[in-house]
């Protein structure tokens, strides 16, 4: 078995178990480390197998218990395991890296894996003297879903109100609901820019104790927020003591290079939670997310629970930062995801008119469609999982169940003549559906 694919095993071997849970088996999966000892893999190799299966919404990770089958909780939405775009070359270099320190023996390999991680984010977050972070501003998790769950426990929100973006990453919303908290959506418009006036009622009225909010690039739709728009929000928030959680997981996969200026300078450091992660840039094989933050009820949070990761892959990816390899590998990953999306667009005009609604993205790897006279039933969805076309359903970005005319689009990749059959493929479920109803 090739290396890079090791998690794609393991993967498989999950599914499995989910499938035996499904049936009546048992919904409790293996630990981290039972797994890696039983399938002779790292700890991370099974950590981005489970962060799969997490996005997809078949497994839920419970603090201090483990990993569990979800059955039956996302019966009929659509698979979105392919939805982070594959980085094999980046995570053949990932291991590479990996061959190098494990020939270095002692243990300062070991022991330097996080706080080199963690000062390489922190230099890579530094503008300027006055907009800078330490190593110990930053803290390190699994993934996405547990460091929310941490930073929420940090700081006494659970079951608080929190604002939200929407559309929102699905990872996020769940993590949330995960925690009981009561979640406000507040729209976004088509330039990328937020209801203001809706986001000023509710911190008036209602009892927000953080608000989360896109560092640029809001994701599913692919926009990016103007400055106007970011300017306004900090204004806001600077007449409210309220926590501002900026969502960065997505910036990285701008078409241009990121904005020059993002929200987390116009606001007050005293309030600034920053949300990233690794996966966009380096693939599954590290999935770790991150969070920026000078408050000391966080970092001793995060230093409880004490998250075992992978100490050599954690220095590996810092020297990938400090060498220039991302950074280099996000620009040719940029423009690749911009050409196919223009491709998409095209196909999609050209094959379904306008019987849909949409706008070129300003970065990401998906298209935001409208489909205004349709309502695609959970069986079409699934079919186009199989082809050269994933399809989301809009619901999925919403807990409240909005955007039922939307969905997420990504060409997985091939020849273009399989993604006019998928386009094809869709636009009759579409027609069909309609003719059902």
């Amino acid at each position: 078995m090739e290396r890079e694919f090791a998690y794609q095993a393991v993967y498989r071997y999950l599914v499995g178990l989910i499938e035996e849970a499904e049936r009546g088996g048992q919904q409790r999966l293996p630990s981290l480390r039972a797994l890696s000892q039983r399938m002779r893999v790292s700890l991370a190799t099974v950590q981005a197998a489970y962060s799969l299966l997490e996005h997809e919404g078949r497994v839920q990770s419970r603090a201090r218990s483990g990993y569990f089958a979800q059955v039956g909780w996302l019966n009929g939405r659509a698979d979105v395991s392919q939805a982070l775009p594959a980085q094999p070359l980046l995570e053949r270099a990932l291991f590479a890296h990996e061959r190098r320190l494990g020939r270095q023996r002692g243990r300062p390999v070991r022991l330097l894996g996080a706080p080199r991680l963690r000062e390489a984010l922190a230099q890579r977050y530094t503008q300027s003297s006055l907009q800078y972070w330490r190593g110990e501003d930053v803290h390190l998790g699994p993934d996405v879903q547990g460091v929310i769950e941490i930073l929420l426990q940090a700081l006494a929100l659970r079951g608080s109100t929190v604002v939200v973006a929407s559309p929102c990453c699905w990872r996020i919303l769940r993590a949330l609901h995960n925690c009981q908290v009561r979640v406000l959506e507040v729209p976004l418009d088509r330039s990328g820019s937020i209801d203001l006036q809706s986001l000023a009622r509710l911190l008036r009225c209602e009892p927000v104790r953080m608000v989360l909010m896109p560092s640029c690039l809001s994701l599913p739709t692919g926009r990016l927020m103007p400055l106007h728009a970011q300017q306004q929000i900090a204004d806001l928030l600077a007449a409210y003591p309220v926590w501002l959680l900026e969502n960065d997981v997505d910036s990285e996969l701008c078409f241009s290079q990121p904005p020059c200026s993002r929200l987390r300078d116009l606001v007050d450091p005293q309030w600034l939670l920053v949300l990233g992660s690794l996966e966009a840039a380096v693939g599954a094989e590290a999935p770790y997310a991150y969070l920026l933050g000078r408050h000391d009820a966080v970092a001793e949070a995060f230093s409880q629970r004490a998250f075992q990761l992978a100490p050599m892959r954690q220095q590996a990816v810092a020297q990938m930062i400090y060498s220039g390899e991302i950074d280099e590998h996000l620009a040719r990953t940029r423009v690749a995801l911009q050409g196919q999306m223009e491709q998409l667009c095209q196909h999609l005009r050209v094959v379904m008119g306008t019987s849909v609604d949409f706008d070129m993205p300003q970065g990401g790897y998906a298209l935001w469609v409208r489909i205004p006279s349709a309502k695609m039933c959970p069986s079409s969805a699934a079919a186009s999982v199989d082809s050269a076309l994933q399809v989301v359903a809009g619901e999925q970005f919403s807990l409240r169940g909005g955007y039922r005319q939307f969905r997420m689009l990504r060409w997985l990749g091939g020849q273009p003549d399989r993604l006019v059959a998928a386009l094809q493929s869709l636009i009759r479920a579409t027609t069909d559906d309609t003719v059902r109803r």
